[in-house]
């Protein structure tokens, strides 16, 4: 959402829901809706940091009038219609804010100012302006049905079955299209919960791009279900942690295939999640993920701030592993700095935890994670800090290490290793790992994995004399173009 260092008083009565804004999210989920609003702001020039709890505070009714930037956005999405039709008070009823004279649209911005993402004074709005990266010790203690109508809020005509994980082969209730909602049991927190599975599996065996948009059926049915409600307590926080645990591998379906807005609003997502319930295994799951895509977006100082916020969270749930990865998602973010002696330093952490070793305690999606990973990122780190024979030998032995179940990560490493060895003054052995990425393409669609290439490619082209070099370039170049999933 957009920032703004002026935040209006709370409203003097409770929040209550506006179910005209949620009716016009229909059964797009809350990151979805984001990122059309994030479209829209484009469209006309405007520029708000829309995420999926920035709709769920507008559904909630806790912004109760939007600021100027968002409603220039919200008119020109459904034009015709006026704040009230959105189910927005009046701005002159909503205190701390001056009202436009009657009949009065928005002023288009033509300019932009200084600070694109700030507001303007006396158009502030009721704003979390808590640090992202700060972590919870305490949470509060909701009832069930409040967190509901605050994460998520439930809307007219709503049903389990109407969410489906049939594009992924899964249908929580394929038969209850027709039926009244009813609340949520064990068995449909237990198809949430092999959902995310079948999304990590897939994901390890053929790359994101074509599944990321396959993933958003399951992501709906976890709304659905969130809507719902459930049976018993456990039952929710199943659903809770599940959704979250899906909003995750969706948002790294969207990291891997280039689409890092969307990625971001699915990654804050599951971080509201995690902090409403008071989740902190999902809460560092979530930092984890935004550190790593913070690093591939050009913003390594958030990238270390999330990594650490990521180990404060995830120090006591006693997993070395975790603490491990997340080291070496800080070593990245160093990396991105420049800063040799922070990466170096982190590197070591990330070492000396992995051999720990494995404990009942680490969880269920780091099945990943192994030797192979550990050697992986710190290539990248490597790589980063252009130390190329030192990134090359870990990509190496990354691609060696890792299990032929994985396939998209052993055209990963290989890509990595492929890039080192061009840029490292080795073009012929480039083009041999480069050529052995090409032959996987065929079972891993990864527009990471794609786009190393490219680069690789392009530093190879002064290269063609070389032993391999001219048949790799022919071969990349007859590649398919293919649009995004």
């Amino acid at each position: 959402m957009a920032s703004s260092t002026v935040t209006s008083s709370q409203p003097e009565r409770p929040p209550r829901p506006n179910p005209a804004f949620r009716q016009l999210r229909g059964r797009r989920s809350p990151a979805e809706f984001a990122a059309l609003v994030r479209r829209a702001a484009r469209e006309i020039g405007e520029r708000v940091s829309c995420d999926a709890r920035y709709i769920g505070r507008v559904e909630a009714g806790e912004i109760r009038c939007p600021n100027y930037a968002y409603e220039r956005v919200f008119l020109h999405m459904f034009p015709g219609r006026t704040l009230a039709d959105l189910g927005f008070a009046p701005r002159s009823s909503v205190r701390g804010r001056a009202a436009r004279p009657a009949g009065e649209a928005p002023v288009p911005r033509t300019t932009r100012p200084a600070s694109a993402a700030a507001e303007t004074w006396g158009a502030s709005e009721p704003y979390d302006t808590q640090d992202p990266y700060a972590t919870h010790e305490n949470h509060e203690n909701h009832e069930e049905s409040d967190v509901l109508r605050r994460a998520f809020m439930t809307g007219g005509g709503a049903t389990v079955a109407a969410a489906t994980l049939g594009p992924l082969g899964f249908t929580i209730d394929a038969a209850a299209a027709d039926r009244p909602v009813r609340r949520a049991g064990s068995s449909e927190a237990a198809a949430l919960e092999e959902a995310v599975r079948r999304i990590r599996l897939l994901d390890d065996r053929h790359g994101a791009d074509g599944l990321y948009r396959r993933a958003a059926a399951p992501l709906r049915a976890a709304y659905e279900l969130l809507d719902a409600g459930a049976t018993r307590q456990t039952t929710a926080d199943r659903l809770h942690s599940g959704a979250g645990e899906l909003a995750i591998s969706v948002g790294w379906l969207a990291h891997d295939s280039g689409r890092f807005d969307d990625a971001r609003s699915h990654y804050a997502e599951a971080l509201a999640t995690a902090r409403m319930t008071g989740d902190p295994a999902l809460e560092a799951h979530a930092f984890c993920n935004t550190a790593f895509l913070a690093r591939d977006a050009g913003r390594p100082r958030e990238a270390v701030r999330a990594a650490q916020a990521a180990q404060r969270v995830g120090r006591s749930l006693g997993s070395a592993r975790l603490m491990s990865l997340l080291a070496l998602r800080e070593a990245g973010g160093w990396a991105g700095l420049a800063d040799r002696t922070g990466c170096e330093q982190a590197l070591v952490r990330a070492q000396t935890l992995y051999e720990r070793g494995r404990s009942d305690a680490d969880p269920e999606w780091m099945s990943f994670y192994g030797e192979a990973e550990l050697e992986g990122l710190e290539a990248q780190c490597w790589s980063t800090l252009g130390d190329w024979k030192r990134a090359a030998r870990h990509a190496r032995r990354a691609a060696r290490l890792q299990d032929p179940h994985f396939t998209r990560n052993i055209a990963l490493y290989t890509a990595e290793l492929a890039d080192d060895l061009a840029r490292g003054g080795r073009p012929d052995e480039a083009a041999a790992a480069g050529t052995r990425v090409l032959d996987l393409l065929d079972q891993v669609q990864s527009s990471r994995i794609q786009t190393m290439l490219a680069g690789t490619a392009r530093v190879l082209l002064p290269h063609r004399r070389a032993c391999g070099v001219s048949e790799f370039l022919e071969r990349h170049a007859s590649l398919p173009r293919t649009a995004p999933a």
